[in-house]
């Protein structure tokens, strides 16, 4: 019998990681033969980690915080979307080459078409923080043609700086705003701060929220985060980025293994567990 291939996910922390069951379900759903496992790397360790992984046969990784740039710079080839997130979650190994990419921006995408059911074009979103979660989103956001995408963040010159990368792409839909100076609804808001990691809430007016806009807050847990709260006390709806972590897998499953899991059914087993 064929032994199965290794696939890891590589971060510090890492026993939080839901990844090993996601992908466990995916092999079973598509007959695929893998193994998937957790790596909890040195924070000075990551390269080290990797090439010791690569050395007892791994054939791709997963790869999340704090050692997604690190992953950039390791990377020997890059897809469009890493190059353009300036980060990297998926590697892949074949032989000497370590393919780099990034599937958080079309994990998120798809999860709020998909799943949410919301069409992006021509609507008015609005991305909340600077960051590299952010920045990971934008071009896959853009691609899907809203009619205006503002990058908002405590101070606006990491904004700025953000979206001139994206200038280009954008065809005049993507602009940039102080927290405060937001005065008008949107139709997606994406929490995408750092505040999120804390369950803290970014200092943004209720004024962003409507009874037709969806708050999305990239991170996920049990209970509604106080982004979503805040939001459903300003009457709009709110949903979490459980999705996301599925959507983003499947995604990375894709580059490995050339077959793509249906992810409804991942998700919903996942809600449950949670």
């Amino acid at each position: 019998m064929t032994p199965p291939d290794r696939y890891a996910v590589i971060g510090n922390p890492i026993t939080h990681s839901k990844s090993p069951e996601i992908h466990a379900r995916f092999a079973a759903q598509t007959g695929q033969n893998l193994t998937y496992e957790r790596l909890l790397s040195p924070l000075d360790g990551f390269t080290n980690t990797v090439k010791t992984f690569i050395a007892q046969g791994g054939k791709g990784a997963n790869v999340t915080v704090p050692f997604k740039l690190e992953a950039f710079e390791m990377a020997t080839t890059l897809t469009d979307r890493a190059r353009i997130a300036g980060a990297v979650n998926t590697l892949r190994f074949d032989g000497n080459t370590i393919l780099g990419d990034n599937t958080d921006g079309l994990g998120l995408v798809n999860d709020i078409v998909q799943h949410a059911g919301l069409a992006l074009k021509n609507k008015r979103l609005l991305l909340l923080g600077a960051g590299g979660a952010v920045r990971g989103v934008i071009q896959p956001l853009l691609d899907q043609k809203p009619a205006a995408l503002v990058i908002a963040n405590r101070t606006v010159s990491k904004a700025v700086e953000l979206a001139q990368i994206f200038s280009v792409a954008s065809n005049d839909s993507l602009s940039t705003s102080a927290f405060h100076d937001l005065r008008t609804p949107f139709d997606i808001i994406i929490n995408g701060t750092s505040a999120g990691l804390t369950d803290e809430m970014p200092n943004v007016p209720s004024a962003i929220f409507s009874k037709r806009s969806l708050a999305y807050d990239m991170v996920y847990g049990k209970q509604p985060t106080r982004f979503m709260q805040f939001a459903l006390s300003h009457g709009a709806q709110a949903r979490d980025g459980l999705g996301m972590l599925v959507e983003q897998a499947a995604e990375s499953f894709f580059v490995w293994r050339g077959v793509r899991p249906e992810t409804a059914s991942v998700l919903a087993a996942l809600r449950e567990s949670l």
